[in-house]
Order: structure tokens, then sequence, then C-alpha cells
């Protein structure tokens, strides 16, 4: 009883702290478990000729329409995307290392240049500062399943805000972020060194998994499960599990993975069935 007493006084005391220091707690908060992860965090830049082999190749469009929202927060997001990609664009990570996310990026603030893009405030799409460098983070996740690289830390979307139309991935496939609580992190636990290319063009963001080995199987994502239900009175809960199968270099299916459990209340009627979904295979 004494124990359950003590973690129940723990959590009343990081609650009360959360409150009380906000911002500054949670970033101290994630200093340590930089220090405590057990993974070399500081990764090198590479040049390009030294990864020759192509991994994963993967590229989404900046521009979106969103109604009740000036497209001028659109244009601002390549702003943000740009700031974002340049100190990310090139690591390597080699065996052993750790790639986070925010490690890199840092705080997005007005002071840094950032511009107020969209962001999924409690389920409501509104203006912020740094808004929109999600897509960045859901690029990076979505790329890295189609690798042998470890996901180590990621975070689901709570809300679904966006219809169906024109999805070619599973729903949830991507990587929500939120500085500095809410990282992406990724390890490499294989014998291959793997460099992070990344770069914001006029309309797409593109990004590449590279590495100095060639790469010995590819990877299929899928979606296992997916249901919607009607939690409370036009309370509707999306719900999937996204997998990954493991192909070896004779095209045989070496292995079946869960990738991620995903659930998250829809923002809109769910009026008609999700749309069919192919499945994804890396590009190599």
């Amino acid at each position: 009883m004494s124990g359950l007493i003590a973690a129940d006084l723990r959590e009343r005391m990081e609650s009360v702290a959360r409150e009380v220091a906000g911002p500054a707690y949670r970033r101290a908060k994630r200093e340590w478990q930089w220090r405590r992860c057990g993974a070399d965090l500081d990764l090198a830049v590479g040049a390009t000729e030294d990864y020759p082999y192509a991994v994963m190749q993967h590229s989404t469009p900046m521009l979106r329409e969103l109604q009740g929202l000036p497209m001028q927060l659109q244009h601002n997001k390549i702003t943000n995307l740009r700031l974002a990609v340049a100190p990310l664009d090139g690591r390597v990570l080699r065996p052993g290392q750790r790639l986070s996310f925010w490690k890199f990026v840092r705080n997005p603030t007005a002071k840094r240049g950032y511009l107020e893009g969209v962001v999924l405030d409690d389920g409501v799409l509104r203006p912020g500062v740094g808004g929109g460098l999600c897509q960045l983070t859901n690029l990076i996740y979505w790329m890295t399943l189609h690798t042998p690289l470890t996901v180590v830390e990621r975070w689901r979307h709570t809300y679904d805000v966006f219809l169906d139309n024109n999805r070619t991935q599973p729903f949830a496939s991507g990587a929500t972020c939120a500085y500095p609580a809410l990282d992406l992190q990724i390890e490499n636990r294989t014998a291959a060194a793997y460099r992070l290319s990344l770069s914001v063009g006029e309309t797409h963001l593109v990004g590449a998994w590279s590495s100095d080995l060639p790469p010995r199987e590819h990877y299929r994502i899928y979606e296992a499960a997916h249901v919607i239900t009607n939690d409370a009175p036009g309370v509707y809960t999306r719900r999937n599990i996204v997998r990954r199968k493991v192909i070896g270099p004779d095209g045989v299916e070496t292995a079946d993975e869960l990738a991620c459990e995903n659930h998250a209340q829809m923002m809109y009627e769910p009026f008609l069935p999700p749309a069919p979904v192919r499945d994804q295979i890396g590009q190599q």
C-alpha cells in the first residue's frame, strides 16, 4: 500500500509542477529525457555521395485550402517548413544513434522567424506561430516505416479533422508534434548508416532516406483494422491499426509487424465510408 501511496504522491506532485512551471517544466523534462535516453543524439551532416543507396523517397503537397482559414497561413507554413528543414537536412543516423526532431528544430518562435500557420488546438484548426510542422514529422515518420530504423517515440493525432478525399495512405499513418513535449525520435539499431534528405519546393515537401549499404528488405504498409464508433450523441471515434509486412530480397514475406494503433475523435459527420487505401511499398 505504501508503494501505491508513494506513486500517487509522485503523480500529484508532477501534476502540480506541470501547472505551476508550464513550458519551463516541459522543457526540463525533455532535456532530462535527452540525457537519459542512452543513445547518441549528436548527429553529423553527411555528403550525399557517401550514401548512394536509396531506401525510401516521398513527397507531400504543402498548399491546401481549408474552409474558414486564409490561404496565407498555408504560404506561411512553407516558411516554417524551410526553417525546420534546414537543421535536419543531411543528418546521418549511424548505428547506435538516435534522431530527435525537436533536438535539432528547437522552439519554433516568432523571434526565430517562424510565422503564423495552421495549428490544431483541441480539435479546432486555428492560426498559431510555427503552425504546419506536423507535415514534416508526418513525412519523416511515414518514410521511416519503410526502413529498418526503429521509431522509439511517436505521438498520434488526437483528432481527425480531414475527410478521406484523395487519401493515398492509411488513416493516422503520420506523427503529430508539439514543442517540446511531443517529439518524434528514431533510433538506428542496424549495422548501416542512414542519411535524411529534406527539401522544400514551391509546392511539395520532399524527403528521402538513403544508406551506405544496399537495402536487403522492403516494406508494405497496410491498415489491418478500421472501425468508427458512435460513443455519444454526435461524438464519433475513429480507430485503426497500421501494420507493415517485411519483404526479403527474394520477395518472400519474412515478418508482419505492428506499426501503430490509433484512435481519434472525428470532427465531422461520418456520412460516407472511408475511401479505400492502397498498400504502400517503399521505393528502392
